[in-house]
């Protein structure tokens, strides 16, 4: 046994439930809920997924399986192609299970992150029964140490009936004491959240349950997944440029300073590119409270305008996280990990005044998002805990490209064919041709600004002449029904929205 294996395992009592991969996959039965850790492809679990992967090949077996959030490893295809997956929430990226939600193989629960084990806890949803975590150790007490994310990890632990630990070798033991666990008390006798400001630590470092509790420890040596962010396009620099000079003109309103207020952004290429292009801005002294602290947050930190950032997981490209984590002594007093029922909480992101800033797949002219459904029928991914920002939000803000498919496909059409952010919820939204800011507007004044703001042509003067018509029929919020998925349909039948 290595001397490395054995100082991971710091409660001599555990050390003798070390097992492979196969063996304590048996602990998951067939009809199980299973709770397994992994947020944004961090801190997932690597080896136990795999080997009950192989299992559902040869015998009946499916689990529901709940997450923080999207797993890494090809986790996700592997369980779908072997039949394993009968139920999952809250969240997935991976397309071979995407293509089975659609079809309606697997049943997808599409969830806002900060509610899954608040439904846990209220008995609202099947317990779990196993929960698998990824640990980089566990304690003299028996308490699990997380990787590089929390997520739902430590309510699926101190929930679950039994629980499976996989030690990753790969994962620094530098990430010990990153950690902030903090768990509610159940209602209707709850605590506030104690946290007034970005960097408080209100928790413990490590996951505290009854050692007898662990059933199974599997010794893996397996880094986490990297991202798949591309790089800040001319696109992506023109809505950074649109939301700088945004926040400038806030500054010299009086009602922003240049330490801003905490920034939030979510997943993906837009918003990390949308942040990264705050490096060359005059802000300064910035705080980030968020889920997934990506590529954009340590460039921020080596910029010197980054001075604190708490989330859930971190999720780097191959080039960042060789570069983080070769020198992480030097950003790790800047940052906690927090559980997302904590770092998604809305009591907190009021509190703290969140600049909130997501990425929406399609926006109408009233303010409208779609963060999830194409064509208002097949799932992407899932709403995320945008909408745990969007509603608390200081600012809401939502970003995307005005035109997608090469053209053909607007970003801001008549109507959104699936609404995850109704108009309530949203304060600006910004494209490459500019930033429409909403508030205080009433619908008819939103549309005119989002036309002119926010739309490629020829898309908006062809929204002009949708609005004008639906003008002429009256309402609050006019609309010509008829007319309103047109441009949807017309997409469906020639591959482009445009008109012929």
């Amino acid at each position: 046994m290595k001397t490395e294996y054995l100082d991971r395992i710091r409660c001599a009592q555990l050390r003798k439930r070390v097992t492979g991969a196969q063996e304590a996959a048996t602990w998951i039965k067939d009809g199980m809920t299973v709770g397994m850790s992994g947020f944004t492809r961090a801190g997932d679990v690597k080896l136990v997924p795999a080997a009950l992967a192989e299992r559902a090949r040869l015998e009946p077996l499916k689990i529901t399986l709940l997450t923080g959030a999207s797993l890494g490893n090809d986790t996700d295809k592997r369980l779908t192609e072997a039949g394993a997956l009968a139920r999952r929430m809250p969240f997935q990226v991976d397309p071979v299970l995407r293509a089975a939600i659609n079809r309606g193989e697997v049943m997808y629960i599409d969830q806002h992150l900060s509610e899954t084990v608040e439904q846990l806890r209220s008995r609202h949803i099947a317990p779990v029964d196993v929960a698998v975590v990824e640990a980089v150790a566990i304690t003299e007490t028996g308490a699990i140490i997380p990787t590089t994310s929390v997520g739902n990890s430590a309510s699926f632990a101190i929930l679950a009936d039994k629980v499976i630990v996989e030690i990753n070798l790969a994962q620094p033991t530098g990430l010990e004491g990153l950690h902030d666990v903090w768990i509610p008390k159940k209602r209707p006798m709850r605590e506030p959240i104690p946290i007034m400001s970005v960097e408080q630590r209100v928790g413990t470092t490590a996951i505290e349950i009854p050692p007898e509790k662990i059933v199974a420890i599997v010794i893996s040596d397996q880094p986490d997944s990297t991202s798949s962010v591309l790089p800040p396009d001319a696109e992506t620099a023109a809505i950074a440029g649109h939301l700088v000079r945004f926040f400038e003109d806030e500054i010299l309103a009086g009602r922003l300073t240049n330490s801003l207020l905490p920034l939030q952004a979510g997943i993906g290429t837009i918003a990390n590119a949308v942040l990264a292009g705050f490096v060359d801005s005059p802000f300064h002294g910035l705080t980030m409270y968020s889920e997934v602290l990506q590529d954009s947050t340590f460039d921020l930190f080596d910029a010197g305008k980054l001075d604190f950032a708490s989330g859930s997981s971190i999720t780097l490209s191959p080039e960042k996280s060789a570069q983080v984590f070769r020198g992480f002594e030097h950003y790790r007093d800047r940052l906690v990990l927090r559980p997302q029922e904590v770092s998604n909480h809305p009591e907190v992101i009021r509190r703290l005044g969140i600049i909130a800033i997501n990425t929406a797949l399609e926006a109408d002219i009233y303010g409208n998002i779609n963060s999830t459904h194409v064509s208002g029928t097949h799932m992407m991914n899932g709403i995320g805990g945008s909408g745990d920002f969007a509603r608390n939000a200081y600012l809401s803000i939502f970003a995307t490209k005005a035109t997608a498919k090469g053209g053909k496909v607007s970003s801001i059409v008549p109507m959104v064919t699936h609404v995850d952010h109704t108009e309530h919820d949203v304060d600006i939204i910004v494209t490459e041709y500019g930033l429409a800011d909403l508030r205080g507007l009433a619908p008819r004044e939103r549309a005119d600004v989002i036309i002119e703001k926010c739309v490629a042509e020829p898309y908006r003067s062809m929204l002009r002449d949708y609005l004008a018509e639906a003008k002429l029929r009256g309402g609050q919020t006019p609309h010509v029904l008829e007319k309103a998925f047109a441009w949807h349909e017309r997409y469906r039948e020639t591959g482009s929205m445009l008109e012929a």
